[in-house]
């Protein structure tokens, strides 16, 4: 994992956690201590919650009465809690915890940065060079045409590098190829892993390909992330002697903030694919698979699906320098979308 990312989890602030637990507080009495903006996110899949006021996120997985635990601030710094925990269906909240979290929201420190920035976005064309992808082959006013995902993919990718960095010239857009070249998935997510960010930077990674089926009246559009059940070393234990006990509760966070971080791209990328092609192309939705290309990059990543080359109406759509255009702006916006309220809010607006 970056070093970068990793700063977010490793600057450890270790308080001293009152012995007293017996006092809690409930969602509405936390909530009300924050002010009238305040809101709360739970993750049932994780057991997880955050806390969002003001611009400022807390965030935490859920634990036993009394028990105390890493609380994640702003995605950067870690505080040593007594955690929320579960009661009888309702979650409760240690009054030291309230308290903890309201002061570290409102700290008066002129050096602190809350939140982080999407420093580069990724974009991965599927396949190329000697590996085709899916290969269909129409018969089109008499003649046979031959269509290959590594064409499409290609097309749309260059398209919405333009747009990209057309938006955001201070940012690194990069294209892993930039055109019929061949590379594997390793050498695709180590792209995105190597790249120089600040400290208070992430990158995104978005992996364009078009679907294909024996099922000929297969279509429609669909974007995978990485099953949430994946477990991967996001930290480089070499560089964080003394923090054995704690580095795989900062592991397990990180990995839960990226799967949740890329079920958010996903989200924002399918409401503009729906919302640009929706009347032409069904929206199959969001899934989840072990994608290798997906599960090597260590950042938030999603692999997008244009639609069916395998289908003939659909692979006329997508051979269309409009329609391919059409879908390139639809994941320019939505790609703008996750960028845009992930910085508002410091978050990727984990667990709604």
């Amino acid at each position: 994992m970056k070093k970068n990312r990793q700063s977010f989890f490793l600057l450890i602030l270790i308080l001293i956690v009152s012995p007293v637990f017996s006092q809690t507080m409930s969602l509405e009495e936390t909530l009300a201590s924050f002010g009238g903006d305040a809101e709360f996110r739970w993750d049932p899949f994780f057991a997880a919650g955050t806390l969002v006021s003001g611009g400022n996120t807390a965030s935490f997985a859920s634990g036993r009465e009394g028990e105390p635990g890493p609380v994640l601030f702003d995605h950067r710094d870690l505080m040593l809690l007594p955690l929320p925990y579960l009661e009888n269906g309702s979650i409760r909240f240690p009054r030291d915890f309230v308290q903890n979290v309201n002061y570290a929201f409102i700290r008066p420190d002129e050096n602190y940065i809350s939140g982080f920035r999407i420093g580069a976005i990724v974009i991965d064309p599927g396949h190329g060079g000697r590996d085709p992808g899916a290969v269909s082959d129409h018969v089109v006013d008499g003649r046979t045409v031959t269509i290959m995902e590594k064409d499409i993919t290609l097309r749309a990718s260059l398209m919405l590098y333009v747009s990209l960095n057309r938006a955001f010239p201070d940012r690194q857009i990069v294209l892993t190829r930039e055109g019929d070249s061949y590379l594997t998935p390793d050498e695709r997510a180590d792209i995105a892993n190597s790249l120089s960010l600040a400290e208070d930077e992430i990158a995104i990674f978005v992996s364009v390909h078009a679907n294909s089926s024996r099922n000929l009246n297969a279509r429609g559009f669909e974007v995978w992330y990485l099953d949430p059940s994946q477990r991967r070393d996001l930290i480089d234990r070499s560089g964080h002697i003394g923090y054995d006990d704690v580095i795989p509760i900062l592991n397990s966070m990180m990995e839960e903030t990226i799967a949740t971080e890329s079920i958010m791209l996903a989200n924002y990328l399918l409401n503009q694919m729906n919302d640009a092609v929706g009347d032409v192309s069904p929206n199959r939705g969001r899934k989840s698979e072990n994608w290798r290309v997906v599960r090597n990059a260590l950042m938030p990543s999603v692999l997008v699906e244009l639609g069916f080359i395998s289908n003939l109406e659909e692979a006329l759509l997508l051979t269309d320098e409009a329609y391919l255009m059409k879908l390139s702006n639809a994941l320019y916006k939505g790609i703008v979308d996750f960028v845009t309220f992930t910085e508002r809010t410091g978050s990727a607006g984990a667990f709604q």
